[in-house]
């Protein structure tokens, strides 16, 4: 999952700090743009450590899509010390990958960032709990003990809650839940927060002490935000707001997107060897985890009727009234006011789109069908 565990107080106030280092320089690093071989230098910083949530552009390397159009890319971990608009934000990268309500917030602090390719078209953040519980939508969350990791990943459960009649600070004790499953599996949390991606996943890797052998989604309940209307967007490309005054970052922005894309597309259609790209660029997590993490950010993805990486208007808007309207356990939200018209824009996607098109590539998707992955103890 996207993972930032600073508060999100935290973030914002990095945010603001960032606001005023922002810099328009052409080079991240003070040296030589390009390499020795003619290639211009560019920085993507992530927002987490190197995993399937970002397969596509660890593909984009490895295929060389990045270097047909004349760049050479270094990709960044994220971490625990590491907010990703504000990296970008600072001059110290030339494109980052972070969830459209964090970035948002940073630039209400004033970052200077802009939404280019929105990747994930869907949110991938379920709340989860054990059928026993029998807790099948939001509604039923009432009386329960709810778990939620904060720092700016609750609003989705606060805004589902909200329009289920639910108080939040009143009908459910809500529990800080740590970035894993533990305190869920020990019946501590009857509904934790999982993304399905990642630590859904990890609860099927787990042996159920009742039986020996591993759990299966049939011993799960799952609310999905999609479904309940209030998923917000997540995974995004994000550039300088500044440099993109500048003609040739904006040609450069083009180029970047349309190989990232081809990366994407590459993925949709070769999971097992996006699956050995990603163990291979050092993921600390198993090969059969990180093909299902593939196989189900590939569904936040795909299918992708106007073209993958577009911004939907409508999932865009709804991202911005829940960023505004909803409180999390400490009265806080998002947003404050609406962005400004320079918060996304679709001109240098649907260049990049332009440009696979012209080339055959299927941008959209429309046959897409997951794949079935069988996982193993452990994820190995």
């Amino acid at each position: 999952m996207m993972k930032s565990p600073k508060r999100f107080r935290a973030c914002l106030a990095l945010a603001a700090l960032a606001a005023a280092a922002l810099t328009g320089c052409s080079t991240t690093d003070g040296g030589s743009t390009t390499t020795a071989d003619g290639l211009t230098k560019v920085k993507l910083q992530l927002q987490w450590f190197k995993q399937g949530q970002f397969a596509g552009y660890l593909a984009a390397v490895d295929q060389g899509f990045y270097k047909e159009q004349g760049l050479s890319v270094e990709i960044l971990d994220g971490g625990t010390d590491i907010v990703p608009q504000t990296v970008l934000a600072q001059g110290q990268a030339d494109y980052a990958i972070a969830w459209v309500p964090k970035a948002l917030a940073s630039r209400e602090a004033g970052a200077g960032i802009t939404d280019v390719a929105q990747i994930f078209q869907r949110s991938g953040t379920k709340q989860v709990s054990f059928k026993s519980e029998n807790i099948p939508d939001a509604a039923a969350l009432r009386g329960k003990t709810v778990g939620n990791w904060g720092y700016g990943n609750e609003f989705e459960l606060f805004a589902g809650m909200t329009k289920a009649g639910i108080d939040p600070a009143k009908d459910v004790k809500l529990v800080q839940q740590q970035f894993d499953m533990n305190a869920f599996l020990g019946k501590d949390i009857a509904a934790a927060q999982a993304m399905s991606y990642n630590e859904y996943a990890q609860l099927l890797e787990t042996k159920n002490p009742a039986t020996g052998k591993l759990y299966t989604a049939d011993d799960f309940a799952t609310i999905d935000w999609n479904a309940e209307g209030v998923a917000m967007l997540q995974d995004a490309i994000w550039a300088n707001t500044e440099k993109l005054k500048d003609t040739k970052y904006q040609e450069q922005t083009v180029k970047f997107i349309a190989a990232s894309l081809k990366g994407w597309i590459f993925c949709r259609d070769n999971v097992d060897k996006c699956r050995d790209i990603t163990v291979a660029a050092g993921s600390t997590l198993g090969a059969s985890h990180q093909q299902w993490q593939i196989n189900e950010v590939n569904k936040l993805i795909w299918p992708s009727p106007a073209g993958i990486g577009m911004v939907d208007s409508t999932a865009w808007s709804r991202t911005v009234k829940i960023a505004k309207d909803t409180k999390n356990q400490e009265g806080a939200t998002v947003l404050k006011k609406d962005p400004d018209a320079s918060a996304y824009s679709s001109d240098y996607v649907m260049k990049a789109l332009e440009q696979l098109m012209a080339a055959g590539v299927d941008v959209t998707g429309a046959g897409y069908a997951p794949k079935q992955v069988t996982l193993t103890e452990g994820g190995k």
